[in-house]
């Protein structure tokens, strides 16, 4: 026999007007978002490794957890990690392969499955619904518990927003305003136990790092929260359904040179960092129950 398996890389592409969604198949990642010459997700090329986690699905637990340690109904649990003293970082579901569920034009569902594992001895079905309009992206993450006990777990998304700067600290001068009350004191990007009030009429980014886990979404009649940017290339508003609770914003400084402060992740969480330990948020699903929360990204060109 001499068959292999293939080595192209695999993705699924969606096209609606002037607005094309490239969907990876290596992690279910946000790879591009084009509007024309505008690049509203700050994404990265077909078949390489994306630097922080660039339009990534983080499940079952965004974020970090210290040490990977985790305790659940009296069962110490650990996790992989980077090395001594470093956390788990975003998830078991980065690097695997999804399948498509179903697919039409301007829309896909892709999925995959959590198998149980040393650490996270549970097993969830996931999908993500795609639907592109002109001027919207529509998400919807859902899981379920596909095991034989009670499930926690946790959900987020990556994505980095662009807003016309190409250049290393561009987003300086973006216009942010973001619909949270609360911030998580952080140290090393884990919770210290305690809370601030946060300001989210942040304005000019200018030179202020971000990287803050947020709460007490400021919600409108209708149940969403809305994050805005603008810059040079036009508007963004990303929103989130009352699944969310959550949102992180990261300024990207600690990325690698060439792809820092060019662009603004704001990631949709159902719970912190650290929420596998710590108990905050999590989502609890019995066998056979599932959980689904939608966010959307609108732009307008400049």
């Amino acid at each position: 026999m001499t068959a292999w398996p293939t080595t192209e890389p695999a993705e699924v592409e969606l096209v609606s007007g002037d607005a094309r969604l490239a969907v990876d198949l290596r992690g279910g990642n946000l790879r591009a978002l084009t509007v024309g010459g505008w690049d509203v997700l700050d994404g990265y090329p077909a078949g390489t490794v994306p630097a922080g986690r660039r339009g990534g699905v983080l499940l079952p637990w965004p974020n970090r957890l210290r040490d990977g340690q985790w305790t659940w109904e009296g069962q110490q649990l650990q996790l992989d990690t980077a090395g001594p003293g470093k956390p788990a970082a975003h998830g078991l579901v980065g690097w695997q392969r999804w399948e498509v569920l179903a697919r039409h034009s301007d829309a896909v569902t892709v999925g995959t499955l959590v198998e149980a594992r040393p650490g996270y001895p549970f097993r969830l079905a996931a999908a993500v619904d795609h639907l592109l309009g002109e001027d919207r992206l529509t998400v919807t993450v859902r899981v379920r518990n596909a095991g034989e006990r009670p499930a926690p777990f946790g959900a987020g998304m990556h994505p980095y927003l662009s807003v016309g700067a190409t250049a290393d600290g561009g987003i300086g001068d973006a216009e942010l305003t973001v619909p949270a009350r609360t911030a998580l004191d952080l140290d090393g990007g884990l919770p210290t136990g305690t809370r601030r009030p946060f300001d989210g009429a942040v304005g000019r980014i200018g030179d202020r790092p971000l990287d803050d886990a947020l709460t007490d979404l400021t919600r409108d009649d209708d149940g969403w929260a809305r994050v805005a940017l603008r810059g040079p290339a036009g508007a963004l508003e990303l929103a989130v359904d009352p699944a969310w609770p959550w949102l992180q914003v990261y300024s990207g400084d600690t990325l690698p040179e060439g792809q820092r402060r060019r662009s603004l992740a704001v990631e949709p969480m159902t719970c912190p960092p650290n929420a596998l330990a710590d108990g905050v948020d999590l989502v609890v699903l019995d066998p056979g129950e599932s959980w689904a929360g939608t966010w959307t990204l609108g732009w307008t060109a400049a």
